[in-house]
């Protein structure tokens, strides 16, 4: 297998290579050169084979041994549960729940292998470079990424979050982060513009050469690395076994996916997941006031000249969402010239308009919805009143865009909404939405939402607010490049 770029240079990498590099040449993005085929039989629910079975059909360089060290390192105890990701069944949905490794939020599915996939790369590729992670995170690829590669030998990690777009329990972990190799900044922007920097970083071909001259290569643990992506489609085909596994689903029955949507590319692993020959129905977008992969959907065109809402499910507060190039690439079959016109138009314009060929193709293939707080509040309420299941913010927001299209189409397909965070991530925004009346603490919030329901606190998030802060710089998003050049000098 071959990996390629959407925007056309003209060399293909190993998958090895793409892990390390993260980002292509011509700054577009890597794609497998076809999306291969589910073996048939994965009928055992068991999470490291069926990751170890998703990295063997896409990283065809990895041997069978290295990859099943890489899984057996990243799935360990460092999950507060046995399965790794349970599935709930409620009255209306089944809920795949991601966030119980160490950092409480799904982006520990793939980051907890990523480190492992990268230095196996490494050694693979003959690589004599220390490797510089690269991250712009909207709240939770920072953390996991941190935790990732926190004293990794032969790495550094460089993360910046939005200082004023993430949690307070977001922020918390990040600046009270551990480890001799860990830089974290916070900008005054937006994830958007956070992301945007730190792709301009990747592009500057000066910079490049004066960090190799330091011994030092760029890579990135954003989903725009294939290494963090391909991971995510592991947790699909195991969700599938698990619903066959426990007689909720016949062999072979189709399936709603139900995804919280902010940068694309967990959507995007569940979509990879149906073209591999999952079971799947329509892939459902569930996006908040940032609504504008809804409007994407319905129109065809992608258009970011509009206002920027800070809402309760900030890790969706996105309005580039670079994940979708690679969509685009492979319902244009493969058009690079095409990719790279559009890409051109979103940075001169921030506009562009996908042709009609593409946008048949996307409606196919997706269903787009979005919704207000108030209305994911109510139904986060709700499912805590009547069953008893508490859910964080962003996936009351892909429950709520749910509830509303099955209100609208009458879609009775069974239907898997992915839970992406625990709820103590976003206690402050939960317990109101519950009845819990605010203190203005979002420690205190903590411990008065396990109180009123039981549910024990993840013991990453226990007594965060007593840990040193030891990440407090703060910077314009114009010195993204000077912050880089300072942290790994």
């Amino acid at each position: 297998m071959r990996y390629i770029s959407t925007r056309g240079y003209s060399e293909g990498f190993t998958s090895a290579a793409a892990v390390i590099k993260g980002l292509a040449p011509d700054r577009g993005l890597f794609v497998p050169e076809r999306i291969p085929a589910l073996p048939g039989g994965i009928k055992d629910p068991d999470y490291k084979e069926t990751a170890k079975t998703i990295l063997k059909m896409f990283f065809t360089d990895y041997t069978d041994e290295e990859l099943s060290a890489c899984a057996e390192k990243a799935y360990d105890e460092k999950f507060d549960v046995q399965e790794i990701a349970p599935v709930l069944k409620t009255e209306k949905a089944y809920f795949l729940e991601l966030w119980h490794g160490s950092t409480a939020a799904f982006k520990d599915m793939a980051l907890s292998i990523l480190p492992w996939l990268l230095t196996t790369a490494v050694q693979k590729e003959n690589e004599e470079k220390k490797i510089a992670i690269l991250t712009a995170t909207s709240g939770d690829t920072g953390k996991a990424a941190l935790a990732g590669f926190a004293d990794v030998p032969g790495t550094e990690i460089v993360v910046f979050y939005p200082k004023d777009g993430v949690s307070a329990v977001q922020e918390r972990q990040m600046i009270t982060q551990t480890g001799g190799n860990v830089h974290v900044f916070g900008i005054r922007g937006n994830f958007d513009e956070a992301q945007t920097g730190v792709k301009d970083v990747f592009s500057d071909l000066s910079l490049a050469k004066e960090l190799e001259g330091k011994g030092i290569r760029l890579s990135s643990a954003n989903s725009i690395n294939i290494g963090r992506l391909v991971p995510q489609v592991a947790y699909y085909v195991y969700a599938y076994a698990k619903l066959r596994a426990d007689g909720e689903i016949k062999e072979g029955e189709k399936i709603n996916i139900c995804v919280p949507t902010g940068n694309f590319g967990n959507i995007l692993s569940a979509w990879y997941a149906k073209q591999a020959g999952l079971p799947v129905a329509r892939v459902i977008c569930a996006s908040n006031e940032n609504n504008i992969l809804t409007d994407f959907i319905d129109t065809g065109v992608y258009d970011t000249r509009r206002q920027f809402i800070l809402t309760s499910s900030p890790s969706m507060d996105i309005l580039v969402s670079s994940n979708l190039e690679r969509l685009l690439w492979h319902l244009s079959g493969g058009d690079s010239e095409s990719i790279r016109a559009l890409m051109t138009s979103l940075d001169a314009e921030g506009v562009y308009k996908i042709g009609d060929g593409v946008k048949t193709g996307l409606k196919a293939e997706f269903y787009g919805g979005c919704t207000e707080m108030a209305v994911s509040h109510a139904a986060l309420a709700k499912l805590w009143h009547d069953e008893k299941y508490l859910i964080d913010t962003h996936t009351a927001v892909a429950y709520a865009v749910y509830l509303d299209y099955l209100a609208k189409t009458g879609d009775d397909t069974k239907t898997l909404i992915v839970s992406t965070a625990s709820p103590y991530k976003f206690a402050g925004s939960v317990a109101g939405a519950i009845g819990i009346e605010k203190t203005g603490d979002e420690y205190k919030t903590i411990e008065e939402l396990e109180s009123v329901t039981g549910l024990t606190v993840p013991a990453s998030l226990k007594g965060l607010d007593e840990k040193p802060v030891l990440h407090d710089s703060v910077i314009d998003k114009e010195n993204i490049k000077a912050a880089v050049r300072k942290a790994l000098a």
